[in-house]
C-alpha cells in the first residue's frame, strides 16, 4: 500500500471511530439528546460498533491501524517503521476531524447543555470555567474519576496491552500489516470488554490519537462555558497507551513470535 493510501485511509477510518464513538458520549450527556441518560453500557457498546465500522470502511485503504499504539506496536513486531509517520498524521487528523463533525450534528444540543444554569451554574466566573475541565470535555476526550497520576497512567497501559496484544495474536491480515476481517470484528468485541472491565478509572483512551485530536478541537471550537481542556492530565492518554503498545508488542516477539 501507497503512502498516500495510508493516509487517506487512516484520516477516514479514525474521523468515522470518532465522529461514532463521540457521538455516542454526546448522545448520552448532552441536554436535549434523545439518548441523554442511556449510561455507561450505551457508551461501551457505542465504540465497539464505531471501531467495527471504521475499521471496515478503512482497512481496505490502510489496514485499519487507527490507533498510533497499534501503529507503534506493528512497527515493533515486524521492525519496519517506514510508514509510521503517516499512520500518525493520519490518525490525529482523523481524530481531529470526527471531533469537529460530532459538534456539528449535536450543535444545538451543545448549546442548549453549555447554556443551561442546572449544568454550568455553579462555574461563576470566566476564570473558573476557563480553568476547570468542562461540563462537556468527555464527549471529546477522557479523564479520571479519581485523579490518580501512576493509577491513571497503569490503567491505560494494562487497557491498551490487552487490546493490542489481541489484535496481534487474532486481528492482523495475512500480510501482517493491518487488521482483516475477522480481526475486525474480534478488536470491536475486545474495545466492548476493556470499556465494561477496564474504563471506570479513566474512560479507557487506549488510544493517543483518540484522546489528543478531540481535546484539542475542544479546545479550538467556540463553545459556551466549556470549561478547560485539562491539559494538564492530556499526556496520560497519549503516553499510557504509547508504553501500552511497546510493552505489547515486546510480550508478543517474546512469547508468540
Amino acid at each position: 500500500m501507497s503512502s498516500s493510501d495510508i493516509f487517506i485511509g487512516e484520516t477516514i477510518g479514525t474521523a468515522i471511530l470518532i465522529l461514532l464513538g463521540g457521538g455516542v458520549c454526546a448522545a448520552v450527556t448532552l441536554k436535549a439528546s434523545k439518548a441523554r441518560g442511556a449510561g455507561w453500557l450505551a457508551i461501551t457498546f457505542g465504540w465497539g460498533f464505531a471501531v467495527l465500522t471504521a475499521v471496515y470502511t478503512s482497512a481496505p485503504l490502510s489496514g485499519a491501524h487507527l490507533n498510533p499504539a497499534v501503529t507503534l506496536a506493528i512497527a515493533i513486531k515486524d521492525d519496519a517503521w517506514n510508514n509510521v509517520l503517516t499512520y500518525w498524521s493520519g490518525q490525529l487528523l482523523g481524530a481531529m476531524i470526527g471531533a469537529a463533525l460530532v459538534w456539528v450534528a449535536y450543535y444545538g444540543q451543545f448549546r442548549a447543555h453549555l447554556t443551561d444554569d442546572e449544568i454550568v451554574g455553579d462555574v461563576k466566573s470566566v476564570e473558573a470555567r476557563e480553568a476547570k475541565a468542562g461540563p462537556v470535555l468527555g464527549v471529546f476526550s477522557t479523564g479520571p474519576e479519581v485523579r490518580v497520576v501512576w493509577q491513571n497512567l497503569a490503567t491505560e497501559i494494562i487497557g491498551t496491552v490487552v487490546l493490542v496484544l489481541a489484535v496481534l495474536t487474532q486481528g492482523l491480515n495475512d500480510s501482517g500489516k493491518g487488521l482483516g476481517t475477522l480481526g475486525a470484528l474480534i478488536t470491536a468485541l475486545v474495545v466492548v470488554s476493556i470499556g465494561l472491565s477496564l474504563g471506570g478509572p479513566t474512560g479507557y483512551a487506549i488510544n493517543p490519537a483518540r484522546d489528543l485530536g478531540p481535546r484539542i478541537v475542544h479546545a479550538l471550537l467556540p463553545l459556551p462555558n466549556k470549561g478547560g481542556s485539562d491539559w494538564t492530565y492530556a499526556w496520560i492518554p497519549v503516553a499510557g497507551p504509547l508504553i501500552g503498545g511497546a510493552l505489547a508488542a515486546g510480550l508478543y516477539n517474546v512469547a508468540f513470535a
